[in-house]
């Protein structure tokens, strides 16, 4: 059924401010050192012709030779990917994941690239200033975790000890000293799934309570100013992937096997957040599909209510433990994209977009926060291109929105449907009215606008009507880099109070 959308500016009700950072972005640890990643789909598999498949008759850890690759470190000097970033204004820049958590930092060199015992990889003197570097370079803020795996609690000891901040504080005083100190920071990336992000074996939710307090206490009175940001847990309070009969999707328990809940990483005397934290996949990629299949969703269900539903579901199942936590404090989404393991093969084309936009436009009218997207440029859900830095479709559409809306939020009235996403917030020019995100997700019917006045619009749709295009249209104007790098033409075109149409499988943002 086709659905009719009417516009109407009186009607728009002030929820809250926005975070004007809302649309940050990742760089993983193991892009800074180099290091095992996943490995890129092939052309094939992102156009949907090429079928994935990996082996896994001798267990998912014997599969991981397939599914990962070894990658040198990032250039963060590039002039093309420090330009791109750039772009997208003053944003915060996560450097952490599973990565972070292993990592010894050698800032003084003396480890010659040597990995001291207990842990996974070193982090050099040049890698560590070419992050400081990068962030300066495009005016954001930093924010990491730190480093909590066998070697920073004693190799072999159990029961395992407290942890201790003598890594950390070789990071953050480098940092400060630099002249790029550490705004903000969570203790461990995923801490709910305990062994397989880092910890030592025999670590508990118990150890977990204990050492955040420890980090809270540390970072407090040495470094006041940097935000404490945390749990930082992934699928253990909120569904991931298909419904299942008593509504929500499968948990990490069903990535991992030994993990748990916010509850229990926070204990009966919880540390004290400044911002709630947490990641939201909407289940898990090709590359584990066949491992956990109720975790993954097809390709041709991506533009369902269900599937676009996941990070609104996550953002209401995680708001009460915000508020239980860290009362008034903001949510953070420190890790967002389509699914775990890297992305799916269509993450890198259009189809994702509907998503990116829904999760944006859905979580903001939610809560004030920010998203963090996993990644500016590696694996194939990342806004660049890892070897080309070539701009994918969602960088455009994140372009976008931070260009067009302000922080202001509002509530337009509108129930979410099948063809109907809307979305309201301020105009980022600061100019009386708002700016609408209408999101057009069925794949047959066209949905109707109705205007109250003339405005702006930017349509968005995968080049030629191919839903899993790598290049994305605006206005029909294919967005690509022109000669020396140029961002291509991103004005929108004028448009008369009265009716227009949305295609299917469309986003536009409409400037009233």
């Amino acid at each position: 059924m086709a659905e009719t959308v009417k516009l109407s500016l009186e009607n728009l009700k002030v929820l809250h401010e926005q975070n004007p950072a809302l649309m940050s972005y990742n760089v993983e640890f193991a892009e800074v050192t180099g290091g095992t990643f996943w490995k890129a789909y092939t052309p094939g598999q992102i156009a949907g012709t090429e079928e994935f498949h990996v082996d896994i008759s001798g267990g998912l850890t014997a599969a991981y030779k397939d599914l990962m690759q070894i990658y040198p470190p990032i250039n963060l000097y590039d002039e093309k990917l420090r330009k791109l970033a750039k772009e997208f204004g003053p944003v915060w820049v996560r450097v952490s994941g599973t990565w972070a958590t292993k990592t010894y930092y050698d800032l003084d060199d003396k480890m010659e690239g040597k990995v001291p015992e207990g842990y996974l990889n070193t982090l050099t003197r040049k890698q560590w200033i070419g992050v400081l570097d990068f962030v300066k370079a495009v005016g954001a803020k930093l924010m990491v975790s730190v480093s909590a795996c066998p070697g920073v609690y004693g190799v072999n000891e159990a029961p395992v000890p407290p942890w201790t901040p003598v890594e950390a504080e070789k990071l953050f005083r480098f940092s400060a000293d630099y002249g790029v100190p550490i705004s903000g920071s969570e203790f461990v990336n995923e801490p709910n799934m305990l062994a397989e992000t880092g910890f030592p074996q025999g670590y508990t939710p118990a150890d977990h309570a204990r050492d955040q307090k420890i980090f809270e206490k540390w970072l407090k009175d040495n470094y006041p100013d940097c935000l404490y940001i945390g749990p930082c847990s992934v699928g253990s309070d909120a569904g991931m992937g298909r419904p299942t009969e008593k509504g929500a999707g499968g948990g990490v328990e069903a990535l991992v096997g030994d993990s748990c809940n916010t509850s229990a990483l926070m204990g009966s005397d919880p540390c004290h957040l400044d911002v709630f934290s947490y990641h939201y996949y909407n289940g898990v990629s090709e590359r584990l599909g066949s491992v956990m299949p109720q975790m993954h969703w097809l390709a041709q269900e991506a533009h369902t209510e269900d599937y676009l539903a996941v990070a609104i579901n996550s953002a209401k199942a995680y708001g009460p433990l915000r508020d239980k936590y860290c009362p008034g404090g903001e949510m953070w989404v420190t890790e967002s994209g389509d699914a775990g393991g890297g992305g799916d093969t269509w993450a890198s084309t259009y189809l994702d977009v509907i998503r990116t936009l829904n999760e944006a436009g859905g979580f903001s009218r939610e809560t004030p926060g920010i998203i963090f997207h996993n990644t500016l440029a590696a694996s194939d859900y990342a806004y660049l291109d890892r070897v080309t830095h070539d701009p994918r479709p969602n960088y455009f559409a994140v372009l976008l929105w931070t260009r067009l809306m302000g922080t202001t939020v509002y509530d337009t009235g509108e129930p979410v449907r099948m063809g109907a996403h809307v979305y309201a917030q301020s105009r980022k020019d600061g100019r009386e009215g708002a700016v609408y995100l209408v999101i057009n997700n069925s794949l047959e019917e066209t949905t109707t606008v109705e205007l109250p006045k003339d405005g702006e619009i930017y349509v968005l749709v995968g080049e030629g009507g191919n839903k899993r295009a790598t290049t994305m249209t605006l206005n029909g104007r294919s967005l690509v880099l022109g000669e020396g790098d140029t961002l291509p033409d991103l004005s929108g075109k004028s448009v008369s109070a009265g009716k227009v149409e949305i295609a299917p499988l469309s986003c536009a943002f409409i400037v009233l």
